[in-house]
């Protein structure tokens, strides 16, 4: 039966003989080729890019806060050990002196009374550049807001351990120009970080890296 059904030509029938499944159009998936590969690593590049420049911006943020509130913090504790209640000592003859002097105000010695409302300004600037510091993508900004952090932490840490109690402790101050308020670093960083904000608000630079031109 079978030689004849060869012979003849007639299909075989059974399990064998059942034709493959045809895939509906439109259904299945397409061989993934290099070029679709390489196209997608490069939009993942370009996805993840974004992320990298705003760690590194981050990193830079943290990196000068950290440097201007080590070195106040390191001025503060070797002048206080070697010069608060002896002389001033003349640095550029009487244009510059350090001397010693504790404050209970705002920078360059003002408001004196207001300081656990300084206190907490100064606190509130740090939760401030903490939530910009999340869409922060400009190497000028992080700088700038490096600068106040630091500055900010430096007199903070004063008003915090100092005496004459937390939240009122007086801040060290020991920078003595001639016919002007006596200051420390952390006052310079501050006044330095919002000075560039300012310049950099000026020329039209956001924190996100954009600029735009009113």
């Amino acid at each position: 039966m079978a030689e004849a059904e060869r012979i003849t030509g007639t299909p075989e029938t059974g399990p064998a003989a059942r034709p493959e499944p045809e895939t509906p159009s439109g259904e299945g998936t397409a061989p993934e080729t290099g070029a679709d590969r390489t196209a997608e690593q490069a939009q993942n590049a370009d996805e993840g890019a974004p992320k990298r420049k705003g760690k590194r911006r981050i990193v830079a943020l943290l990196l000068v806060a950290a440097f201007v509130y080590l070195l106040d913090l390191g001025s503060k504790l070797l002048v206080v050990a070697k010069l608060e209640h002896h002389e001033p000592i003349e640095i550029i003859g009487t244009l510059l002196r350090l001397n010693v002097i504790r404050n209970q105000g705002a920078a360059f010695g003002f408001g004196e009374a207001l300081t656990v409302f300084l206190t907490l300004i100064a606190a509130a600037v740090i939760i401030v550049i903490a939530r910009i510091a999340r869409k922060l993508y400009s190497l000028p900004w992080a700088i700038a807001l490096g600068l106040l952090l630091g500055g900010a932490c430096g007199n903070l840490t004063d008003r915090i351990f100092r005496a004459p109690g937390v939240f009122e402790g007086a801040v060290v101050d020991f920078i003595a120009p001639a016919h002007f308020a006596v200051f420390n670093l952390a006052d310079s960083g501050i006044v330095c970080g919002g000075i560039l904000i300012v310049f950099l608000s000026f020329r039209g630079l956001d924190p996100d890296g954009t600029i735009h031109r009113d």
